[in-house]
């Protein structure tokens, strides 16, 4: 699916640049706790984003619905994740980190439906 693509290709940049942002305009402003909260989210968009490219290219061979499924949940994931890791981390709102955790669950739901559809239609 063509939107799959785009969505890992959009969130693949954001997560360079938020990364860098992290790294060089974050650093010194935040605390060493903080930076690495807001790392741990820029590295799970980025896995997540080769989980969009892949399930994307999955989907232009085999057109499953449970392809579309764990697509749509990585990029939730992505959002409730990545997204309330990057506010928690620079407002120390307690309310966004717990977020994440829906987005954890997104993911894990996305990568069993991943799984299922390799196994069906993978040979």
């Amino acid at each position: 699916m063509k939107l799959f693509l785009l969505l890992g290709v959009v969130n693949g940049f954001l997560a360079v640049a938020l990364g860098a942002f992290g790294a060089h305009g974050l650093e010194g402003k935040i605390s060493e706790k903080a930076l690495g909260t807001w790392e741990k989210a820029v590295n799970y968009q980025m896995f997540h984003t080769m989980a969009l490219l892949v399930t994307g290219l999955l989907y232009a061979k085999f057109q499953s619905s449970s392809l579309i499924g764990a697509g749509w949940l990585f990029f939730v994931g992505v959002i409730l994740f990545s997204g309330s890791l990057y506010i928690y981390s620079t407002s120390g709102i307690k309310l966004f980190a717990m977020i994440t955790p829906f987005g954890g669950v997104a993911f894990l739901i996305g990568w069993v439906l991943l799984g299922y559809a390799v196994v069906k239609y993978v040979s």
